[in-house]
């Protein structure tokens, strides 16, 4: 009937999180090397451009792609796929305005971007990357079509288009220009025009793939609804969720001017003193990301799954879908965020050695932090499970209290001098712990078929209590005798087998779980997971 190719929700987050890890590896290779050339002054300019970019992104693509990808899957459930061809070109025409606004934005308005940051010197950084909004929302439009048709393999390879070219380019640039004298700011513009380039590549790969494979979705005779009315079911859908996601975007945005303007003025600071100082923060902010980035995989597979599930009122099957996905979170946060905690200094001065002073000076700020990112995994797969329901505006909610926490919390403490930028990780920590917690609550409330925390979060705990002593004491070990190199790496790899064998010898995945993964009845034989 179809040649079209759909997966299983588990076999489409493992494409997507397989895209994740080859990404990260490739972003390892591009942002390592592009912070020991930048160093702390150089990283506050381009981040300062990125987080204004990431606000107007979160504005134009946080919940549009996900309501297409929701309404596509519902459409295909019904065999309406005339209606789910409809919604792409609506889609089309509405991100792509919307996109050439966040362009013009930052193109016409860098100047007053950059003073309201406090950070003048991002001048550049914030020009070079306005014209990746347009391609980025052209981009989502195509991502969440092939999404809600649960086909994942588009989506995959487009990030992965987006990290090379990005490294490539990103990379080359910052390096010559630095090495040529230029100022940081400008070699933090280099690195961003690598990002700008590798999204228009990315797009041009999802515009023929789209051409390519349009006549493989199947012929139906449906009819689909009005523009007027499919837009409008757009707009329901998404707004809600960009409100949530562009919310904490806005918040983190003054949170970032909120600091440098709180630098300079309590404890009067130069521009760039300032700089160097919140440099040190987000030095660990880079690795703090790292958790969180394997999470979207499972939210955007869910959120279609549990959409289909609910049309076809299957109410067990979006029961067993919700369970593995927070099953796969825990598994996922919980080692990732704990292991960067307990071996904060080690693992920043391993891949910062050209900026050996800041790595040193940033180990308490990921110390915070890597517990901060558990949170923050547990609060993007509970707003996914929310929005899937239909309750898009509760995250709203709970991100916004967490954001006020936050902006509230560092503007006392990074304005104490005896604390000063030591205070913005726990504002972050005590933000994620509440949004996440506030989440659980309302979900184990409303939810027809409540997940139990208790076998969600005990043994993952266990298992990573477990990981945590063994990499501690293999990394004590060690460094009496060896270098920093091989005590963290020695105890990143023995932590890893630690943490394995506890969770296959607590038999925290089921063999349910391995069901849902293409062979995954052979895998669990081999695994002997019952």
């Amino acid at each position: 009937m179809s040649n079209e190719k759909k997966q299983s929700f588990l076999g489409a987050t493992a494409t997507l999180t397989l895209a994740v890890i080859v990404v990260k590896i490739i972003g390892a290779l591009y942002k390592i090397p592009l912070n020991n050339i930048l160093g702390d002054e150089g990283v506050t300019y381009f981040n300062a451009s990125y987080k204004i970019y990431s606000f107007l992104l979160s504005l134009s693509t946080a919940g549009l792609p996900v309501a297409l990808s929701k309404l596509v899957a519902e459409s295909r459930a019904l065999g309406r796929y005339n209606q789910s061809r409809k919604l792409l070109r609506l889609a089309l025409i509405l991100f792509t305005i919307i996109g050439a606004v966040g362009t013009a934005v930052m193109f016409f308005g860098t100047e007053e971007l950059a003073a309201m940051m406090h950070n003048s010197l991002a001048y550049w950084p914030i020009k070079a990357l306005s014209f990746s909004v347009v391609c980025v929302c052209m981009m989502s439009a195509f991502r969440g079509y092939t999404q809600g048709s649960e086909n994942m393999v588009p989506s995959a390879i487009s990030q992965v288009i987006e990290a090379a070219f990005k490294l490539v380019v990103g990379l080359a640039l910052a390096w010559y220009l630095v090495d040529a004298g230029y100022g940081l700011d400008i070699g933090a513009a280099g690195a961003i025009m690598g990002v700008t380039i590798s999204t228009v590549l990315a797009l041009l790969y999802m515009v023929v793939n789209h051409l390519r494979h349009r006549r493989d979705t199947p012929q139906s005779t449906d009819r689909p609804m009005a523009s007027g009315v499919l837009l409008k079911r757009i707009l329901a859908i998404g707004i809600p969720i960009t409100i949530g996601a562009s919310g904490m975007s806005l918040i983190t945005l003054i949170d970032q001017s909120l600091i440098m303007g709180r630098l300079q003025s309590v404890l009067g600071l130069s521009e760039q003193a300032a700089a160097a100082l919140n440099g040190q923060y987000e030095f660990s902010n880079t690795l703090f990301n790292l958790p969180s980035s394997f999470i979207p995989p499972i939210t955007m597979s869910l959120i279609p799954a549990v959409s289909a599930a609910l049309t076809r009122r299957d109410h067990k099957r979006v029961g067993k879908l919700v369970n593995t996905s927070l099953r796969l979170t825990t598994l996922l946060a919980f080692p990732a965020g704990v292991g960067l905690s307990v071996l904060a200094g080690p693992i920043l001065i391993l891949l910062y050695p050209a900026q050996y002073d800041a790595a040193v000076a940033a180990t308490y700020h990921l110390q915070l932090l890597g517990f901060a990112s558990v949170f923050v995994c547990i609060m993007l797969l509970t707003n996914s499970i929310l929005q899937a329901h239909g309750l898009a505006r509760v995250p709203i909610v709970t991100m916004l209290i967490g954001g006020v926490v936050k902006v509230v919390c560092n503007y006392i403490l990074v304005g104490n001098p005896s604390i000063n930028i030591k205070g913005a990780p726990i504002g972050t920590l005590l933000c994620y712990a509440l949004i996440a917690l506030m989440n659980l609550i309302i979900i184990n409330r409303v939810l027809v078929n409540r997940p139990s925390y208790a076998q969600v979060f005990l043994k993952p705990a266990i298992a990573t209590a477990g990981m945590a002593a063994a990499a501690k004491g293999t990394y004590a070990l060690l460094s009496s005798s060896f270098g920093n190199t091989i005590s963290t790496l020695g105890a990143i790899a023995l932590a890893v087998a630690v943490y394995g064998i506890l969770v296959l010898a607590l038999r925290v995945i089921t063999k349910e779980d391995l069901e849902m993964v293409p062979h995954g009845e052979k895998l669990a034989k081999i695994l002997r997971v019952r």
